[in-house]
């Protein structure tokens, strides 16, 4: 049976991992931490349920009882409200997602890996991987300092913020996204009501530099979590993060919400979180999930690209072992950057305020309402979608034309 090293336990790796152990391959995971274990990250999209089921991981999921997610409301600083449901998106697909604790979806995704032939070692940290020919040696060393050595056919590296291949072949470069940093926690959430029960929640302040976000569990926690220029984040997490707290307890648009809420899970902060990498792939490897790119936490992108990218390359793994001819440039780097590129144009449309146009927007088209909750849904590789398919311009398109109907009262066909 031929070896795959998988290198990180979230859930690109686990993806990859389990949909190449259920075609027969041995999968070995190899995670630096112990499990479980904390990681932010916990809005998924209905994108990331295909690759999910495709792996065989749903049936298992299913069972857990995670906070339902339908949808995603947007707020400005008038308290205006424009809310996306998924059941009414472009693109066909899932209708609906989770909120997720990731400290329990991730140890859940583990188990049913695991129930489905996937092998983890855990405290393992990767030292070294050398490329010879088609033989892949992996060196990694134990918790308790005892070095080993896996001979494999292939290496994924879904190692996330920690990145081991780009580290160890020189791959990363800088992020073009402008550097920002979260401070987030866990409070128990005994005021929501309504919708707050079932969507994120996403409110800017600071002109739109900032923004937070509140997401309910199913267990009546909710995670809130402040995103704003590294300085900002920086304060926020001053003197205990006590001016984290004094924020979110005053934030005006949320009502008092978290007022009086207790801690869950203390604060903890990320700062500079967008990354960059050179290539995707080489020979005998290839990376997925964050240890490609990340941009930005504010349309919950991780998990989808990270799911999305596992299977992906799980699946052409399998065809370049089976002898068939793989195209990595133009059937997975490509593909994953255009996805991302797609998911770059929102996150900048939303913090040059383009997309606040637009969603507050009194009069919005409809049918360009569903395009757009389809792209927030994860679709954003459904070239049916104007939305995607003319990402680079579509946005700045449409502000401009509703700023002109604002201002002469006329209609002006969007082209």
């Amino acid at each position: 049976m031929r070896k795959i090293v998988v290198i990180g336990a979230g859930p690109a790796g686990v993806v990859a991992a389990s949909y190449l152990a259920k075609k027969g391959y041995a999968a070995v995971v190899l995670e630096k931490e112990g499990f479980p274990r904390f990681v932010i990250g916990e809005s998924l999209l209905p994108k990331c349920m295909e690759p999910l089921e495709e792996a065989g991981l749903m049936a298992s999921l299913l069972e857990k009882g995670y906070q339902k997610k339908l949808g995603a409301s947007y707020y400005n600083r008038k308290n205006q409200n424009c809310t996306f449901l998924f059941s009414q998106q472009f693109s066909k697909s899932w209708d609906w997602t989770w909120n997720v604790q990731r400290v329990k979806f991730d140890q859940d995704l583990v188990d049913a890996a695991e129930a489905n032939g996937v092998q983890f070692v855990f405290g393992s940290t990767v030292t070294a991987v050398t490329i010879n020919g088609e033989i892949r040696n992996v060196t990694y060393q134990s918790d308790k300092g005892a070095d080993s050595t896996i001979e494999a056919a292939f290496v994924i590296d879904a190692s996330g913020y920690g990145r081991v291949l780009p580290k160890l072949f020189a791959l990363d470069k800088p992020s073009i996204q402008k550097p920002r940093g979260a401070v987030f926690a866990h409070f128990v959430d005994q005021k929501r009501s309504g919708r707050e029960g079932d969507d994120i929640f996403i409110y800017p302040f600071d002109d739109k530099n900032s923004w937070i976000w509140a997401i309910p569990f199913s267990d009546g926690t909710a995670s809130v979590g402040l995103v704003s220029d590294t300085e900002q984040a920086l304060d926020f997490a001053a003197d205990d993060y006590r001016e984290y707290l004094k924020f979110v307890q005053n934030f005006p648009l949320l009502h008092g919400r978290f007022a009086e809420a207790a801690y869950q899970r203390d604060p903890t902060s990320i700062l500079g979180y967008s990354v960059g990498v050179k290539q995707m792939y080489g020979e005998g490897y290839v990376l997925c999930g964050n240890s490609t790119e990340f941009l930005d936490p504010v349309f919950s992108s991780g998990v989808t690209l990270a799911t999305v990218s596992g299977l992906l390359a799980a699946k052409l793994v399998e065809k370049e072992l089976n002898g068939e001819t793989v195209d990595w440039q133009k059937d997975y780097e490509d593909e994953m950057k255009y996805g991302i590129e797609v998911f770059r144009s929102y996150v900048d449309g939303w913090y040059n305020g383009e997309l606040q146009t637009i969603f507050f927007n009194p009069k919005i088209n409809p049918l360009i309402k569903r395009q757009i909750c389809s792209v927030l849904a994860g679709h954003v590789w459904d070239m049916e979608n104007p939305f995607v398919k003319k990402h680079k311009t579509i946005l700045a398109t449409l502000a401009k034309v509703i700023h002109i109907e604002n201002r002469t009262g006329e209609s002006v066909e969007l082209l």
